[in-house]
């Protein structure tokens, strides 16, 4: 039987992914923009940049940040969180 593998790849890891996203919220945006955005970056296997993602992997980057207190949604736009 084979069985999947319990390692998950740094890149792929919910805190990475997450400060992936930071990066692209200089600005407040919608979900929708930043996701295209995040999504039309040419994404390569490099340790700064992780590997094309989900939808579902990037609204659990999004609960992440969320619970953590980083961003905020304010007015339908995703903001990071001033203080």
């Amino acid at each position: 039987m084979i069985l999947p593998s319990k390692h998950l790849p740094q890149d792929r890891a919910l805190l990475t992914v997450g400060g992936h996203v930071l990066t692209f919220l200089a600005r407040p945006k919608t979900v929708s923009a930043l996701w295209e955005e995040l999504n039309q970056q040419d994404q390569g296997l490099s340790a700064t940049r992780p590997r094309r993602i989900t939808y579902d992997w990037f609204v659990l980057a999004l609960d992440l940040l969320y619970s953590l207190g980083t961003i905020e949604l304010e007015n339908g736009l995703v903001a990071r969180r001033t203080a």
